[in-house]
């Protein structure tokens, strides 16, 4: 479990002025490109850029870490892989599969809470499916943290292996390569070969990465209950795997400086306090306790 409580500290080495002006020459200059596809839309009413949004939350993380041109994430990263299956629980609550029990008279808190299956209507994401299924026929129900290490393998009980969720990280490229935004290559590492997916439509990253940059400069709120849920999703599991800084490395310093503060004032936030207010979704919350506490 020490990926869902060690979160690498280190900074992202910020992009230098001189490099920024030459991956902008290198940029080809050409038409705005075409909304990537996507299967099924959110069923809650949180849908507030989905006309520019088409990638599920895990494509979106996995998008911010993967390098550019090399085509996979940073082999130091240890976070991604539970982050990814947090955005997962966090995906199938905002599209109204998933659902936190009752908290009951005894008010329990978030982590003690179990995950409850709302709807098993297919979302049309083959890995969103299958985690809905394993959800849906466990019983008892499990917390939204043993979910988390569930589906990443982290359990030492063999007879819970089976709920683990194999080759996230590939199968999420294959849909970014579906959706024109990746290519797939194949890479020579001296001892073995490696399947890599580079970007290919820069503009749909960019596009991300300025949504996020945007969310704590120009158009900062300073409440989580403004911002759209899966937007404020989106900031918290960036965090949680350790990609979100490579959104602000082309930032300025002060930039840098003020979009890191207001991540941390997210980040100080008591999720139990949070769970509470109007509108909130609880398992956004439950979630964000899991990698914060």
């Amino acid at each position: 479990m020490s990926s869902l409580v060690q979160r690498s500290s280190g900074l992202v080495q910020r992009r230098t002025e001189a490099s920024r002006n030459a991956a902008d020459k290198d940029r080809p200059d050409g038409e705005e490109d075409e909304e990537p596809r996507r299967g099924d839309e959110p069923d809650d009413d949180d849908t507030g850029d989905s006309k520019e949004t088409r990638l599920t939350l895990m494509e979106e993380v996995l998008l911010l870490g993967l390098k550019d041109r090399e085509g996979y994430t940073s082999f130091w990263n240890d976070c991604i892989s539970s982050g990814l299956r947090g955005c997962m629980l966090i995906e199938l609550a905002l599209r109204g599969r998933l659902q936190l029990e009752a908290c009951g008279m005894r008010r329990k808190g978030l982590l003690a809470r179990k995950v409850i299956c709302k709807s098993d209507a297919p979302t049309g994401d083959v890995l969103l499916d299958e985690a809905l299924k394993h959800i849906k026929d466990t019983q008892p129900p499990e917390t939204v943290q043993s979910w988390i290490e569930l589906l990443s393998g982290e359990t030492w009980n063999p007879l819970k292996l089976h709920y683990q969720l194999r080759n996230v990280r590939e199968r999420l490229a294959k849909n970014l390569v579906e959706k024109g935004v990746l290519t797939t290559e194949k890479q020579n590492f001296l001892l073995f070969d490696m399947t890599t997916h580079p970007l290919t439509n820069n503009n749909i990253k960019q596009r991300l990465i300025k949504k996020v940059q945007e969310s704590v400069l120009e158009k900062w709120v300073n409440d989580p209950h403004r911002m759209e849920k899966r937007l404020l999703a989106l900031i918290f599991l960036a965090h949680s795997s350790d990609v979100l800084e490579n959104a602000f490395a082309p930032l300025l310093d002060d930039q840098y400086d003020l979009a890191m503060k207001r991540v941390r004032t997210l980040l100080e936030l008591e999720p139990e306090g949070e769970s509470l207010k109007a509108n909130a979704n609880e398992l956004l919350w439950s979630v964000v306790a899991a990698f914060t506490k």
